[in-house]
Order: structure tokens, then sequence, then C-alpha cells
């Protein structure tokens, strides 16, 4: 029979810090080293390899690099988009793949007023076929309705990037009912981050993590390989590149935060690892502000992390209740910035009046929104000398 790869969800150019967009590069990169050296029939990426529909040059030129070593080693991709690579037009980079020889887009669509009919692509014996994702689960009132060409006699797969229902938990989305599906001898997933099996259905994870959560429950990024001459047929594939390190720490004090914060880092074994900063609790003195992120990231560095990435999602500031005796009403503001300066020390409070007085500025007629939103920007930046 067959032996395919089975991966999705790569999300290249999805990261904003350069560090974890390289790992998420070379993860791919890992993933397309290890099915040329097994010696793959094929390759399957179902949905979502690039995080967006216009991913950048640099992007593009290093994704083309690693699809031809796999057009080198004779080894075809077939593909779908995925609700990133999804545009309303139709027209994604996918097809510029396609076009260069280095990939086949497996959606083939016939429509009639009841039913979508989906012709294959034969491939050796095998039929596959495609449906893609779409922006807000868009594609799943789609799937309720398709229907496969026959392919008698052929393994089938169909690949699809939805949530189906027995993956959903308890998520509040709309999901695909797998019973709803035509039959399949394998359905290739996409768009859920997990490592997910219901029968024949599979999901196998992103190729690498695509946020902080993620991170953390999955550390790295997988895939799966099928043999289909093997009792079980599918093997895991684990792309380790980095180890990562939690450090979760609840905060009452900014002023003392990043000390507490440093101290913490230095009983780690922190070294070309990522580490994974959670600030979290209810302030009662300081701001967010006091924190020197920059601080602590230098201090990670100087142990060697790899990258360090800080999530302040549950950092809270506490809200400050002031009785203030107000003499003179024309003094409202100027004794309201006192006393709140008072109880909540912090070098930030030097420029509450300059930024509020800049942010007083009126919209001049016929400037339009945007120019009066950079120009308030403009002035906070003069103030806090970014």
């Amino acid at each position: 029979m067959v032996k395919f790869a089975h991966i999705s969800d790569v999300h290249l150019g999805g990261w904003k810090q350069p560090q974890l967009q390289s790992l998420n590069f070379q993860s791919f990169r890992r993933a397309i080293d290890i099915c040329i050296e097994k010696k793959l029939d094929f390759v399957l990426i179902a949905g979502d390899l690039f995080d967006s529909a216009y991913p950048s040059i640099e992007i593009l030129k290093e994704t083309f690099a690693e699809f031809k070593r796999l057009k080198e080693s004779k080894i075809p991709c077939f593909i779908i988009a995925g609700s990133h690579d999804y545009s309303i037009s139709g027209k994604t980079f996918l097809d510029v793949l396609e076009k260069a020889g280095f990939c086949r887009n497996v959606t083939d669509i016939e429509e009639n007023k009841e039913k979508i009919i989906l012709n294959p692509v034969i491939y050796n014996g095998v039929a596959i076929y495609g449906y893609p994702g779409k922006k807000s689960g868009l594609e799943i009132d789609d799937l309720r309705k398709i229907k496969l060409n026959d392919s008698p006699g052929m393994f089938k797969i169909f690949m699809l990037h939805t949530t189906i229902d027995k993956a959903r938990g308890t998520l509040p989305i709309d999901a695909l009912e797998t019973d709803s599906l035509p039959k399949a001898d394998y359905y290739a997933l996409g768009h859920l981050h997990m490592d997910f099996q219901y029968q024949n259905f599979v999901y196998p994870g992103p190729i690498f993590p695509n946020n902080f959560q993620e991170l953390e429950d999955l550390q790295h990024g997988s895939f799966y390989i099928v043999d289909t001459d093997k009792e079980n047929s599918l093997e895991k594939v684990e792309l380790k590149l980095k180890e990562t390190i939690l450090i979760d720490i609840e905060l009452r004090n900014a002023i003392n935060a990043t000390e507490k914060i440093i101290s913490e880092i230095e009983k780690r074994d922190v070294e070309d690892k990522i580490i994974l900063l959670r600030v979290r609790g209810e302030l009662e003195s300081g701001s967010n502000s006091d924190i020197k992120f920059s601080q602590i990231e230098e201090s990670a560095l100087r142990k060697k992390a790899y990258f360090l990435l800080k999530n302040t999602h549950e950092l809270k500031t506490k809200e400050v209740e002031m009785n203030v005796e107000i003499k003179n009403i024309d003094n409202l503001e100027e004794e309201t910035i006192k006393v709140f300066s008072q109880q909540n020390p912090a070098d930030f409070n030097m420029f509450i009046s300059q930024l509020m007085n800049s942010l007083s500025i009126e919209k001049q007629e016929g400037e339009k929104i945007e120019s009066f939103t950079t120009r308030l920007l403009e002035e906070s930046k003069k103030i806090l000398k970014f």
C-alpha cells in the first residue's frame, strides 16, 4: 500500500518575534528532512501552510526552497487551503506553488443545487479528495452537503480543514458531525492545533506552537507518518527543537517585581531554552510600567536563554478608591493626579498631566481620522520620549 506524511497548520510567518519565527521555519524544515529520509510516497498538508493569504517575500523564498527539496527527492505534495491561507477572492499563494510544480491543490469541486461533489486526484492507486477551510468556520455548512465522486478499489483520503464534533470539546464553535461525511479510509484533518484521533479522523497538531498557551501546552510541533501496511498505521513524529520552561509569578507589588522575576530566572537552568514568563496577580502598589521587562530580558540573555516570551494578560492593577477633598473645582484634575501619585508612586506619574493635555487636543476641520490619530500618537511619543 502507501506510506505518507500528514502535516497541518504550519503557519509560516505567524510569529512576529524573529527568534520564534525562525524556530517555526526550522521545525517545518525538519519535517521535510524526515519525509525525505524516510522516502515517503507523498506528503499531505491539510491547510494553513502560511499564516496569511499574503505572506512576505522572505517567507515565500524559504518555503519555495523546501518544496524544491521535496520535488528533487521525487516526493509529491498534495495540499488544501486553510482558514489562514484562504482569501475571499479565492486566490492564494498556494496557486503560485502549484504553478511552479511544487505541489498539487487537490480541491476539485462540482456543484449542483443539492450537493457539492468532489473529484479525486489519483496517485498510485490512492484517491485524494480535499475541501478548503474558510474564515469563521464557513466551510462547515458546505461540508454537510459533500459527496465524493466514487473511486472503486482505491484507498480514499479526504483532506479537511475544519472542526469536527468529536474534537470540539467545550469550545463554543460550530462543528461538523463526523457521521454526515462520506466514507473515506483516512481523514487528514487540520485547523485544531491538537494531537487527536477518533477512528480514522486525525489531527496531527501544528508543526510548531502558534502562541504562548500552545508553547506551554504542546511545547513543540508534531506530524504523523501513516503506513497503511502496518496494523498500527500511525506514527507520531515529534519535532523537538528547543525546550520550554515556564516561570509563573504572582505579583502584588510592581516596585520590586523586576528584581523578583530576575531572581527566579537566576535560579533556573534556562540555557538554550524558551522561557515562558507568566506574570499575574492584582497589583496593590505600582503599575505595569514599573516592571522593567527590558532588564528581565537582558538577564535571561545573560543566562544564555534562547528567548523569553512574556504573558501579562492576568496582571491587573487594583482599582484605587480616593477620598479627595476639593476646595476649588478648578483644581479637580490637579489634585486628583497629586493624590493618585502619592498613593501609587511610579516614574510614569510625572507624565500624567502632559499626556492628559496632549489627549485633549481637538480634531481639526477636514482632518481625516487616521491623520488625527497619528498626530495624537506622535504627541504622546514626544512626551514619553519614545
